[in-house]
């Protein structure tokens, strides 16, 4: 064990210190930071404070029937005119941003017209003026009544066995998978080239029959591998940390995140999820490392075996219209694409406990397995060094020693 740990540390700090890797692992947060502080300052500044114009031909309106606001909340000051006319010459002066015509007949149709000049009025416009054409036309009902139609309902999934659910109302328990799944395919695809590199480089400068007559092929391997999940929990701790810090900065100025809860257990399952995933990444990876002896070769393999893991997405509408279904219960269990399906169902849908249970005891099984491939791999292409090894010399070498 002292050997698999030294190669382990070895391992990690051999591609930490690498400036590819800083600049991959420290330049994403840093990347995600700057758009972060754009869009807040967008959101603050522009034409937020410029007013917006409505004419009211159904006599529905009334500009002192204000929607009820929570605590630190602001909406956009509104403006009625008489005239369509006189409204339309303050549209182009750019003395109002928008301008909403209510027909005569908008009760008997819903239907209203925007006007606006270059720019389309943002989200939180429209949302303003749908809470005030719904407190208005709910002016005789309590402030309870208009309070609860405008917030509407707080749906919370829940399966029947009360061990998971899922607030609808709470945007981080939505957009939490999606980052998860995302950095997890960041994550792959940036951690393919160092997992090629832990065998190829030494295999290319024939340093690797030094390590070989010290350590044998297992504890070679499971060093590696144990050195590249260090990897990947190290980016996903500076990752996890930056979009925390990110969620705090927004809620400071946001009242949409002020009351926003972090699903713990989305979290617990991420992280146990994602150390086996990384292992099975690892143990692939090392192994077309010591078959092929080629970096440029290796690397096209790679490619394919990326579309086994980053596959939920091509099926992510079944995933939000079916999330139960057989396929994505079958994605759900295969250890390739357990992690990004899981979170993706984890958005929309209780994830059944017994799936969970399944498919982290598959995907363990299969990560260690994988470890073990590698090692059996290595140990027969040093034997058979300057040849490329095949399918059956791999399988007659694994019977035999079975």
């Amino acid at each position: 064990m002292r050997k698999l740990w030294l190669i382990a540390k070895q391992e990690y700090l051999k591609i930490v210190r690498k400036r590819s890797f800083l600049i991959g692992t420290l330049g994403m947060p840093l990347l995600i930071g700057v758009i972060m502080l754009i869009s807040i300052v967008l959101s603050l500044g522009g034409r937020g404070d410029i007013p917006v114009g409505y004419v009211d031909y159904a006599g529905v309106l009334q500009s002192a029937v204000l929607p009820v606001l929570e605590q630190g909340e602001r909406m956009v000051a509104l403006q009625g005119f008489t005239d369509e006319s006189v409204a339309r010459a303050a549209l182009e002066a750019g003395e109002i941003q928008a301008l909403y015509i209510v027909p005569v007949d908008y009760l008997d149709t819903g239907q209203i017209t925007l006007y606006f000049l270059s720019e389309r009025p943002g989200e939180r416009v429209r949302e303003d003026f749908r809470d005030f054409l719904q407190a208005n036309l709910l002016a005789g009902q309590p402030e309870a009544i208009r309070y609860r139609v405008q917030q509407g309902a707080n749906l919370v999934l829940r399966s029947i066995d009360g061990n998971r659910e899922l607030d609808m109302q709470n945007p981080v328990s939505f957009f939490l998978p999606f980052v998860a799944a995302f950095f997890f395919i960041f994550a792959v695809m940036n951690a393919g080239g160092y997992m090629l590199e832990a065998v190829t480089d030494e295999r290319e400068n024939r340093t690797i029959e030094v390590l070989a007559t010290s350590v044998r092929p297992l504890q070679l391997m499971g060093g590696k591998a144990v050195g590249l999940m260090a990897v990947g929990l190290t980016q996903l701790l500076l990752w996890s940390g930056t979009g925390l810090a990110g969620l705090l900065v927004i809620a400071a100025v946001s009242p949409v995140l002020q009351g926003a809860r972090m699903p713990w257990s989305l979290l617990v399952v991420i992280t146990l999820f994602f150390i086996p995933a990384y292992a099975l990444i690892a143990g692939l990876m090392t192994a077309i490392g010591s078959i092929f002896t080629d970096t440029r070769q290796a690397q096209q393999i790679t490619g394919i075996i990326n579309m086994f893991f980053t596959a939920p997405f091509f099926f992510i509408t079944i995933i939000f219209t079916r999330p139960s279904s057989p396929l994505i219960t079958a994605l759900t269990l295969f250890p390739t694409t357990s992690f990004i399906t899981i979170a993706l169902r984890w958005a929309v849908v209780p994830v059944p406990l017994w799936q969970l249970v399944i498919s982290w005891v598959l995907l363990t099984a299969s990560a260690l397995t994988s470890v073990w491939f590698a090692a059996r791999v290595f140990r027969l292409g040093m034997l058979l060094y300057g040849q490329r090894l095949r399918l059956p010399h791999i399988v007659a070498d694994i019977k035999r020693r079975a």
